[in-house]
């Protein structure tokens, strides 16, 4: 299989893209460099793209060593002919790899080893053969044996036929047929195990598995979040589930690929032998195979959802230049909080308790009023966990106290937000938090890390495991090695997409930049630590166990703010930097005039184009005044286009983030209850996560409601990923209220 066929098809990209990329990523590249920095070389393949590729690549080459060890196996037992060489070459995947390895895998012995090792593999012959002339028992007399435990002709048939059974369950191409046969005809049934729906039913409690207690869905076509909640009831032991495939069908493909009706004398014998085959063989296997495909399949499915709704939650826009309190919500523990300033310094701590048992919402008020004159502060961060509802209800009254003047004039407006806090917990209790802030409790970095995730949602967020910050379905039911690797992949795409600045960027946040790992990101930190601040990118090199490959790979992911170079600031490659000074003469522009944002509009200001072919003369435009080409600057400058591009980008706006373009929290200043909603009351709300069947959505009353996929637009609607991401704000009609379980159904279809 040529690899670079396989994934110039499967991509649908050129094969010199293909090649070049595989260049580069054995020359030890990382993704983001390769996307951002090598454009020229790939097209401009995007970082999801080469992604992509880089798994597929990874893939086919693991594909082709197994081939390598199958054909080798093979050739050792001295049964590798060219037909077996040419299938094993152009299978492409390692399913079919498997099947056509199946027979000559060593494997512990089977009944139709054992048969054949008493001798019964002629009369296993002679009941698939045309040509039979006597009927099979008188046949099988031939093959008594007492020494070999045959001692009549019921034994001899039944041994004879277990040796055509195992021969029908390792043929290839009959397991690939009753394979995709069962796929697309199959049907997964599902019920309710008495024993459970005993248990509920005496404990009076509904089951999150309703659904499934009689169910039936055909195999091609099943959702993937169906397949992961029928696997979870399954392994709770609540579901029972089997799949059910075209049976008949099936035994009589087998029976014609063996020709069993070339001969009424061994007919009965050959067919009973083929549905045995199949009923203790080949059905069981299959069944495991396709569930574990269904499985891997929604896996994947949630897993691009959840890599998803966690690049939105990450890339949510950083409050800046506002002192945050933050709210970790408890009950008999009490509510913690930490006033952290513009800058992300912990002002002050404290614990308040306005929620049962204790009740103190007076006292509770008196603090925050405290709070809020001492350190100015702007706004509340409210964690979504345990106590969330009642502690936003306190503050919200508090808020409109608080604007009424009862503690004392307010000095700006105050509005509180809800942060999803997941995974908080999980780092206050980590080894990192006790480094990080050894002299505070765990309530109180939790409280810390509440108010920074709204500060900079991406450098606190890195701090925790990604599968712990919850924005996806079925997480824990999933291949963790598979999901970890999609989801680092996905923060390393957002750190590296962003930029980090060199001289405030925490271990964790270093360690996700391209090139970096976690013991040079900690020399990064401990560099800084004894030296100072970093004036110049070329630094780096001083750092320990940094070398050329590495600086080449991070240098234009990290920035540095009023440093010697003023190109630091921005994304442009240090290998880059002669180019872009040759750009920045002839339009007629300083380096200084980066830092001052002179320079500003240097791509689409034509006047300043035209200072080229002034220069110049007529080597450049047509002769006629006219400006010139891009292509013409990036010759003289010694650059590709893409990279032309992006260096006009970057000195146009310096250091800018991508995280400007996305919709800013929604922050609030009063609550409702859910006793409160209406059928068609229109509410704004926030989108907090994103499953296969709808989008759930924050409105203010602690508890999400569903936008049903169905309800997401007017129009159809293949996935809610289509329409909305984490994070965006939007406009929501309630449908319908069931207060005693908590559901809200919601619409964002335009009222009829």
């Amino acid at each position: 299989m040529d690899i670079t066929h396989k994934i110039t098809e499967e991509l649908e990209i050129k094969k010199w893209q293909v090649e070049a990329v595989i260049k580069l990523i054995d020359e030890g590249n990382t993704i983001p460099f390769i996307a951002r920095y090598r454009k020229e070389a790939t097209g401009a393949l995007d970082d999801e793209t080469l992604r992509r590729f880089d798994e597929r690549l990874r893939y086919l080459r693991s594909l082709e060593d197994r081939k390598a060890t199958v054909i080798a196996s093979i050739e050792a037992q001295g049964k590798l002919t060219d037909e077996l060489l040419a299938k094993l070459e152009q299978a492409g995947t390692m399913v079919a790899v498997e099947d056509i390895y199946r027979p000559y895998k060593p494997k512990r012995r089977t009944r139709a080893m054992i048969a054949k090792e008493k001798g019964l593999e002629g009369l296993a012959k002679y009941i698939l053969s045309a040509d039979a002339a006597v009927p099979v028992p008188e046949e099988a007399e031939k093959y008594l044996n007492e020494e070999h435990e045959v001692v009549d002709v019921e034994t001899a048939i039944k041994l004879a036929q277990d040796i055509i059974a195992g021969d029908v369950s390792d043929d290839a191409d009959i397991r690939t047929w009753v394979r995709s046969t069962t796929y697309k005809e199959g049907v997964l049934i599902t019920s309710v195990i008495p024993a459970a729906k005993k248990k509920l039913d005496e404990s009076g409690q509904r089951s999150v598995y309703e659904n499934y207690f009689d169910f039936a869905g055909k195999v091609d076509g099943l959702p993937g979040h169906r397949i992961l909640a029928i696997n979870r009831g399954e392994n709770e032991k609540v579901l029972s589930v089997k799949l059910e495939a075209p049976v008949d069908k099936i035994e009589q493909h087998i029976c014609a690929e063996l020709g069993t009706c070339n001969n009424r004398l061994t007919q009965q014998y050959s067919e009973e032998a083929c549905v045995d085959a199949y009923k203790r063989l080949i059905a069981p296997s299959i069944e495991t195979e396709i569930r574990n495909e269904l499985t891997l399949g929604a896996q994947e499915g949630a897993i691009k959802i959840f890599a998803s709704n966690l690049e939105q939650l990450l890339m949510q826009p950083p409050i800046e230049g506002k002192t945050v309190l933050g709210w970790d919500p408890a009950f008999r523990t009490g509510c913690k909080l930490a006033a952290v300033d513009a800058t992300g310094k912990i002002l002050d701590t404290t614990v308040i308790y306005p929620t049962a048992p204790q009740n103190k919402v007076k006292e509770a008020k008196q603090v925050l009023a405290k709070l809020v004159k001492q350190y100015d502060i702007d706004i509340i961060s409210v964690g979504n966990g345990t106590a969330s509802r009642e502690s936003e209800q306190i503050v919200a009254e508090f808020i409109k106290e608080y604007e009424q003047g009862l503690y004392a004039n307010p000095s700006k407006k105050l509005q509180y937000v809800i942060v999803n806090e997941a995974g908080a917990s999980v780092y206050s209790a980590s080894k990192l938090a006790t480094e990080e802030y050894p002299d505070l409790d765990v309530g109180e970095r939790s409280s810390a890390s509440i108010a920074r995730r709204l500060q900079d949602p991406l450098a606190e967020l890195v701090k925790i495991d990604p599968r712990s910050i919850g924005v996806g379905q079925y997480q824990h039911d999933m291949d963790q090695k598979r999901l970890s690797e999609a989801l680092e992949a996905v923060v390393e795409a957002c750190v590296n997409s962003v930029g980090v600045d060199l001289n405030t960027a925490s271990a964790s946040l270093l360690e996700y930049v391209s090139g970096i790992s976690k013991p040079i990101a900690a020399n990064i930190v401990k560099c800084r630590e004894e030296n100072g601040r970093f004036d110049s990118r070329r630094q780096l090199l001083k750092v320990a166990k940094l070398g050329p490959k590495a600086y080449e790979q991070c240098a234009g992911f990290l920035r540095i703010r009023d440093g010697k170079e003023p190109l630091d600031c921005t994304a442009v490659h240090p290998e880059s930097y002669e180019a872009a000074g040759k750009i920045l003469e002839i339009m007629g522009y300083t380096p200084a005039d980066i830092v001052t944002g002179a320079a500003k509009g240097i791509a689409a200001d034509v006047s300043s184009m035209n200072k080229l072919h002034e220069k110049y003369g007529s080597k450049h435009g047509n002769g006629n005044g006219d400006k010139p080409s891009l292509k013409q600057l990036a010759e003289e400058a010694g650059v590709g286009e893409y990279t032309l591009k992006d260096i006009l980008s970057e000195i146009e706006k310096p250091g800018r983030d991508p995280r400007d373009e996305v919709q800013a929290p929604l922050l609030r200043s009063d609550v409702l209850d859910i006793s409160d909603l209406r059928p068609d009351m229109e509410l704004k709300g926030t989108v907090r996560n994103i499953v296969d069947f709808g989008a759930f959505v924050d409105i203010g009353v602690h508890h999400d409601g569903l936008v049903h996929i169905s309800e997401l637009s007017d129009r159809f609607v293949k996935h809610p990923l289509d329409i909305v991401k984490v994070g965006d704000i939007v406009n929501v009609r309630v449908l319908s209220v069931d207060e005693k379980r908590k559901k809200i159904s919601l619409s964002m279809k335009k009222k009829r």
